[in-house]
């Protein structure tokens, strides 16, 4: 749907959004006059390097003048994010946000908690049923898929696959990009690792993750410091498991130097997910409608794209044709992507349990 023309949203459309408890504008227009009207919106937890928020955001503000973008803590995680919701229940002010943007399994945990409120943008019909709540209150915004990063300078026979990381030639080599008894990103890459080996998702493969990096660590191919784009420059750590969308920035940032190549592995890839909501005490309401209006429009969705994340309206664009062809080259073969798999709730709470609980036991590597 073009959001440079206006949107026109059909009554009967608006009322069955009201009998499941959301709020309705006529029009985007509307709405962006009510939101214009509370003259403020305030998220939390958006770096502006990461899936190109600083662009998405300035993207909003110029089409919607006239609403401050107040942003909170961008370094914040999700559970960062539940609790400055949770803090300011009784409070309207700058430190109440509005929307969060938080990891797939707070969506579930937060409309349980009466945290969140439903609302169904336009482009509801194309968000992956299996990647939204039934009623609105969350909903899948992108996705990242498990790939490596590879200082090219120091590794010269770049890994295609997870095996390829127990050669002898990657010793010292390979990192993650933060605490596996606690980092959610280093978490699914052990989750990763054990599905290259052909473990089921769940318990089965948060063990033989657990095994592989034990391995790995014993071999002396891992190094247990976080990795981040400088560490892989400086080159004490030349290769970095991470989230495709981070490795990819990273690449851009570097500029060639040292050159850097992103793989996504053919076995074992996952895919994670975060999700949008409002917060149930949103001070901006109506803002934060338009802010998710926007995020869904074709425009937002490739906003994210620019960052490497993939939107969770890829595939019905893709069908659509309106993803951007030099986009898309940037990118790794699509073929690996399709081959990702995307774990289910059960599926990553039993994994984090058996990493995060076993990885002491079985790896004895303290991430620094």
């Amino acid at each position: 749907m073009n959001f440079n023309k206006r949107l026109a949203i059909t009554a009967s459309v608006f009322a069955l959004s009201a009998m499941a408890g959301m709020a309705s504008a006529g029009t985007i227009d509307d709405l962006y006059a009510a939101a214009k009207g509370e003259g403020q919106l305030t998220v939390i937890a958006l770096p502006h390097d990461w899936c190109a928020y600083g662009d998405v955001i300035a993207g909003f503000k110029a089409k919607y003048p006239g609403i401050t973008v107040n942003e909170l803590n961008p370094d914040a995680g999700s559970g960062d994010e539940i609790e400055a919701i949770k803090a300011n229940k009784d409070n309207k002010g700058p430190q109440a946000p509005d929307v969060i943007d938080v990891g797939l399994s707070f969506g579930p945990a937060a409309k349980k908690d009466g945290l969140i409120q439903p609302y169904k943008v336009s482009t509801w019909s194309e968000i992956p049923d299996n990647v939204k709540d039934a009623d609105g209150y969350w909903y899948g915004d992108y996705y990242g898929v498990m790939a490596f990063g590879v200082n090219k300078d120091i590794i010269k026979d770049v890994p295609a696959e997870w095996a390829d990381l127990m050669k002898s030639e990657y010793a010292n080599s390979v990192a993650l990009t933060g605490d596996p008894r606690s980092s959610n990103q280093a978490i699914l890459a052990v989750m990763s690792a054990g599905a290259s080996t052909g473990a089921a998702l769940g318990k089965d493969s948060g063990e033989a993750g657990l095994k592989f990096f034990a391995e790995l660590n014993k071999k002396g191919n891992f190094v247990p410091v976080t990795g981040k784009s400088g560490t892989i420059a400086q080159g004490a750590t030349p290769i970095v498991v991470a989230w495709d969308y981070n490795l990819l920035a990273w690449r851009d940032s570097l500029k060639g130097n040292p050159p850097m190549d992103v793989v996504v592995p053919s076995k074992g890839g996952i895919a994670g997910v975060y999700v949008q909501a409002i917060s149930a005490f949103a001070p901006h309401p109506n803002a934060a409608k338009l802010w998710m209006e926007y995020l869904y429009s074709d425009e937002g969705q490739i906003g994210w794209l620019k960052g490497y994340c993939h939107p969770i309206r890829f595939n019905a664009m893709s069908k659509a044709g309106k993803l951007p062809a030099d986009l898309m080259a940037k990118l790794p073969p699509a073929a690996n992507y399709a081959a990702a798999a995307f774990p289910t709730l059960d599926e990553q709470s039993a994994n984090k349990t058996a990493v995060s609980g076993g990885w002491d036991a079985t790896v004895g590597a303290t991430v620094k």
